[in-house]
């Protein structure tokens, strides 16, 4: 039953000791990353590959977050976090938490998972324990393929120290004159033009092992190393010791001074391909003082920047064994299935004689019938939007298509069926937006493309960055004009939608087609709306909507019904959410919350928090959905959208939220978050100190994937023969 607390005592919710810091609750979820790699439950190779994730997530969070933290300790910020940090503070926070994160990730892959892929014929060996037959060809293709990329930089008074790339690998090396024995510094670069992991072929293989060799091979720097004489002719090689650097790689931008925030964007990427300030120095434990210290020095760091590890760097290159044709070893194959409406669509036509027949409706007389959910990659991203905007490129009577565009493949089939429509004669008006961070350049790739061949592009508003994901197809019918809207949780990027779960409406409501006019007129022209008639849009109405729906459940409650909240997202931060939040718990509105991310809501605190739960579900697929539903008496109302519970999001983002209207679909993603709830595989309970437990199936109790149970759902609901399976 629910807590009521009409009659508590106030208390100030904003006090620091409610919240959790962001940054280190980043680190956690990064930490349920690691453990997928560590859970003998997980594939050999994914483990590997939430080893490289892990890695590749923290190379991300040096770039921008701890870069942004350290640019605020030399500025003298002295603005605290809501949890009541400096920015020193967290910045020593974040290194206590985060070196036994690496400790563990390193002695993990070296103690139990190359034993393990040694059993399973996996074998990344030191050069040293090459056989002589193995060293010579190590050795040819050094010669051949490595020498000539190699550019050996040495460091004294008449050569400064070199700039060095960011996330680079680099070989630190001391050389000496055996003439004066006099020792010199200098840098090799590991070129990341070339395979981390150099393989042996097959017929150079140990064949009297009586283990599997599916690969045998070894990382490229050891193959540099063991071949500096021919970069160092004449001298005496001493030692060497392999380091990588993580610098700053935040885009700052006056988009307010910026005349062309085209031109300003490519020049700051210019800028980002150089790298700022470095950030972190990755070097193996043996390490010698001197050549440490020398690094320290050279690259300006301090001994806090410093992170040491046993074996190998760069852990992110382990997803190179992915590629590797051993699928015993590997999740089995996704399948992604065509809802059952749209498996007899008829392809589309530029012939306006084309009719629609029961064997052959066209995708915009499915959504007529009633409003359709997708939900990836569970069901096939290809057959679902890239269709819908294929259909509309080549159908006679699309007189016009609309559409955000955040980020994109790079191969992407929906630019190509927007230049087709463009082609075909219709009105296509697009916003790229420009700030997506680290897809800048591939986005501006996509625009200027597009604006060849004659779409209207628009590069996002001064001050905001636009992330809701709109489509909209203006259609000719008959007498009339007719609307068809699609509104995601997710990028329109085929590639990430084999990998995230999100969930997409299409409709052609009349009220969301207006506020879709509504929201490109706001984007691509002048307009001061303040009001939709459905949509919850960021930085509109969205932040006022969230919290009257939160004050309508507290309101419930003190009125003698019950309340409850269900809402899944990527993060939750935003100060102002998190204290109505506990408003609403303090109430007695009963209220699950299921963050992926970072979340800085502390649950179960006494007279806080006490009917708040929160779980975090890490998984094979990357939860990305947003759904949001309240219980509204009896009456529930459910959303679905681009936006989660920041400040970003809520103020400076253009973000959009629809409700679902259809009760059919609002049923089914209730189940979906029922089914997600009760996940005792993948999910994660937050505890009230900010630590996460897993959990686990109870005594004889089954295990409930909830990843795992909606692909099977998706299958069963599909009612198709396999043959029509999209495997893509």
């Amino acid at each position: 039953m629910a807590k009521s607390k009409k009659s508590a005592t106030p208390i100030n919710l904003s006090d620091p000791q409610y919240y959790l810091n962001r940054e280190l609750s980043w680190l956690e979820f990064n930490g349920r990353v690691l453990h997928e790699a560590c859970d003998d439950r997980t594939p050999l190779l994914e483990r590997l590959k939430f080893l490289g994730i892990f890695n590749s997530n923290l190379d991300e969070f040096f770039m921008v977050r701890v870069a942004g933290l350290k640019q605020q300790v030399e500025a003298k910020v002295s603005l605290l976090t809501p949890d009541g940090r400096t920015p020193q503070q967290q910045l020593d926070d974040i290194r206590s938490t985060l070196t036994p994160h690496v400790k563990k990730q390193h002695q993990h892959f070296e103690q139990v998972l190359r034993p393990l892929l040694v059993n399973h014929g996996i074998h990344i060996l030191d050069y040293i324990d090459l056989n002589p037959k193995q060293r010579t060809h190590l050795n040819s293709y050094f010669e051949e393929q490595v020498f000539p990329v190699l550019t050996p930089l040495a460091v004294d008074p008449s050569h400064p120290f070199p700039f060095i790339s960011n996330l680079s690998l680099n070989l630190a090396v001391v050389v000496k004159n055996p003439d004066t024995e006099e020792e010199f510094f200098a840098r090799v670069k590991v070129p990341s033009v070339l395979p981390r992991f150099l393989p042996i072929p097959p017929e150079l293989r140990d064949q009297n092992s009586d283990k599997p060799a599916h690969w045998i091979g070894v990382p490229l720097e050891q193959a540099i190393a063991h071949n500096l004489e021919s970069l160092f002719p004449g001298m005496n090689i001493q030692e060497y010791h392999p380091f990588r650097i993580t610098r700053d790689a935040d885009l700052v931008l006056e988009e307010d001074e910026a005349d062309d925030l085209l031109l300003a964007i490519e020049q700051e990427l210019r800028k980002r391909r150089l790298g700022g300030s470095p950030v972190r120095l990755e070097i193996q434990s043996q390490t010698p003082e001197i050549v440490r210290s020398r690094l320290l020095q050279d690259l300006e760091l301090t001994d806090g920047d410093v992170y040491e590890v046993d074996g190998l760097l760069g852990l992110r290159d382990l997803m190179y064994f992915m590629s590797l044709p051993l699928p015993e070893l590997k999740d089995p194959p996704r399948q992604s299935v065509v809802p059952l409406r749209l498996q007899r669509l008829r392809e589309p036509s530029l012939d306006p004689e084309a009719l629609e027949t029961d064997e052959g409706k066209d995708f915009f007389a499915v959504i007529r019938e009633k409003d359709l959910l997708v939900h990836h990659p569970y069901q096939s991203f290809s057959a679902t939007v890239v269709r819908f905007i294929t259909h509309a490129a080549y159908d006679p009577n699309v007189l016009a298509i609309k559409m955000t565009l955040y980020r994109t493949s790079g191969d992407s089939p929906i630019v190509n069926a927007l230049i087709a429509a463009a082609e075909n004669g219709k009105q296509i008006s697009v916003l790229v937006e420009l700030k997506a961070r680290f897809d800048e350049e591939n986005n501006i790739y996509w625009a200027k493309r597009l604006e060849r061949v004659g779409v209207h592009v628009v590069y996002g508003l001064v001050g905001l960055k636009t992330h809701s994901k709109t489509v909209m197809v203006v259609r000719r019918e008959k007498d009339r004009i007719r609307r068809y809207v699609h509104i995601g949780t997710g990028n329109y990027n085929p590639k990430t939608a084999r990998l995230y779960t999100d969930l997409g409406l299409f409709s052609c409501r009349e009220e969301l087609g207006a506020d879709i006019t509504d929201l490109f007129n706001f984007l691509t022209g002048y307009s001061l709306q303040k009001s939709y008639r459905e949509l919850l849009v960021a930085p509109v109405n969205m932040r006022d909507r969230f919290l009257a729906l939160i004050h309508r459940e507290i309101e419930n409650v003190q009125n003698g019904f019950s309340g409850r909240i269900v809402a899944k997202m990527n993060a939750l931060v935003d100060p102002q959410i998190i204290a109505t939040l506990y408003e609403a718990s303090r109430a007695g509105v009963q209220i699950d919350l299921i963050i992926r991310g970072v979340c800085c809501l502390r649950p179960g605190l006494k007279d806080i928090s006490e009917n708040i739960r929160i779980i975090s579900i890490v998984g094979r697929f990357l939860e990305h959905s947003r759904v949001f539903y309240f219980h509204n008496n009896t009456q529930e109302e459910i959303y679905i959208g681009s936006a989660d519970w920041m400040r970003r999001n809520l103020d400076r983002r253009v973000e959009v939220i629809t409700p679902v209207k259809d009760p059919d679909i609002a049923k089914d993603l209730q189940e979906i978050m029922g089914i997600m709830l009760a996940d005792n595989r993948q999910a994660w309970e937050l505890q009230a100190d900010g630590t996460y437990i897993q959990r686990r199936p109870y005594d004889d109790s089954p295990e409930a994937n909830s990843q795992k149970i909606l692909m099977n759902m998706a299958l069963r609901s599909s009612g198709v023969a396999s043959n029509l399976i999209d495997k893509k």
